[in-house]
């Protein structure tokens, strides 16, 4: 009977050395690779359901956000043509994004200037999560950082609207976007990037997104002159509700802009959500009473433009600054965006929808600001500004402002000058008086 209940005992024990050693061989009792694995794929559904929502706000920007607020601000007979610069950059941007755009901006670096070929195509890019952010699939910030690199030429089109050849405007924004924008995405948010490793704090694109366009837009300006009868023949807006609605648009996308930018729906974004909304209005509310001091009559136009220029002053400190300092953010951004507007005329070049005055000032005054408000109380992983005890914060934004002033002025420069002596980059005189719908699309806005 015992030898019995000793065989049994044997067999039991057999059968749990058998587990036990089975288990040990397989690896699913002692080595860690397929828990970590697990963890490390873990996609959270609220992150991921965010970033796409805020893709889409980020896409609705460009159209029908900025088409409006842009088609609405130039004459009627060039409505169509700059409906159709936001519309199919919307287009071209996001099917040069997925062939090399995301890889030169985002793959692994070459030297701090530029990303590898690694994800030419969206080859390795995938549903898992990547290098930029562990909860959400790799897909999805593609998508979201394509939205961005979509909007940035876009932003230039103000500058030039009314004159330049839509098949010159093709090329260059295309040439733009992938020498201008994405090495300078690379700089700033790339793994690697010289700026991103100097400690530069931009949240969502003060200098990738708005400087690089403003300073674009001057250079734009410059080089392809006046519209012909400007400054004496009426230009006024032939549509301000299409501008307003517009820029109500631009208000509402930017909250994917800048909250999306956080890549978790967290405490993080909610702030960069307050802080973009508060610095918007606090701008709507500047801008107007400047402009009613300067001309002695607030306008509609000139809330919305304030507004905007809220919106692009608060986007590179949104995630690193507090309500209060978004209130002096906006606040200063509206007062100082329009005067650069105003003071457009003294220097003589015809930047038609105020790009340069809203974007280029506007980014550039929100990353200064970024260098003195920020605060690691809103943002571990962001530094502190001058005001929260760190001066080298500041430096180091003067130093990346500096930087995107200098390149995207140059390149820029030369993408013009190579395609002036190539294309040509304005339209006839003739096709100019007759209107952009009809001598470059054959089409009219409005049919009387």
């Amino acid at each position: 009977m015992r030898g019995a209940k000793d065989a049994g005992a044997c067999r039991l024990w057999g059968v749990v050395w058998l587990v036990i050693w089975g288990s040990v061989l397989s690896g699913e009792w002692w080595w860690p690779a397929p828990a970590y694995a697990a963890e490390a794929a873990k996609i959270d559904a609220g992150d991921t359901a965010w970033v796409l929502v805020s893709s889409a706000l980020v896409l609705m920007m460009t159209a029908p956000g900025l088409a409006l607020f842009y088609g609405g601000l130039v004459r009627r007979k060039n409505v169509l043509a700059t409906l159709m610069h936001s519309f199919i950059l919307l287009a071209m941007v996001s099917v040069q994004w997925v062939l090399w755009g995301y890889s030169i901006a985002f793959a692994p670096d070459i030297g701090g200037i530029i990303g590898g070929l690694q994800y030419v195509g969206l080859a390795t890019v995938g549903s898992e999560p990547g290098p930029y952010a562990d909860t959400i699939p790799h897909l999805a910030y593609t998508i979201f950082q394509g939205m961005f690199a979509a909007i940035t030429p876009a932003l230039i089109t103000g500058a030039f609207a009314e004159r330049m050849k839509f098949k010159t405007f093709l090329l260059f924004s295309l040439l733009w976007a992938t020498f201008v924008y994405d090495p300078l995405a690379h700089w700033v948010w790339g793994k690697g990037g010289w700026i991103n490793a100097m400690g530069a704090l931009d949240f969502a694109g003060g200098t990738v997104v708005h400087i690089s366009s403003g300073v674009s837009a001057l250079i734009c300006a410059i080089v392809l002159g006046r519209r012909r009868g400007f400054p004496t023949e009426y230009m006024a807006p032939h549509n301000l509700p299409f501008a307003v609605t517009g820029a109500a648009l631009l208000w509402v996308g930017w909250f994917g802009f800048n909250a999306g930018s956080a890549l978790k729906a967290n405490g993080l974004a909610a702030n960069a959500f307050v802080t973009t909304n508060t610095a918007a209005a606090t701008a709507a509310l500047t801008w107007l009473f400047a402009e009613w001091n300067h001309s002695g009559k607030p306008t509609m136009l000139g809330a919305a433009s304030g507004a905007v220029a809220g919106l692009v002053a608060i986007t590179p400190g949104a995630g690193f600054v507090s309500p209060l300092p978004a209130i002096l953010i906006g606040g200063v951004a509206g007062i100082v965006c329009f005067y650069a507007v105003v003071m457009k005329s003294r220097f003589g070049y015809d930047d038609a929808l105020d790009v340069v005055g809203v974007h280029g000032i506007g980014g550039t005054w929100g990353a200064l600001a970024t260098g003195l408000f920020a605060s690691t109380m809103v943002n571990a992983d962001g530094r502190n500004g001058l005001l929260f005890g760190d001066a080298r914060t500041l430096g180091i934004q003067i130093v990346a402002i500096v930087a995107t002033w200098v390149f995207a002025a140059l390149v820029t420069w030369i993408l013009l000058k190579i395609l002036d002596a190539t294309m040509g980059l304005r339209v006839s005189n003739e096709d100019e008086q007759m209107g952009l719908d009809l001598s470059q699309h054959n089409e009219a806005g409005y049919t009387m």
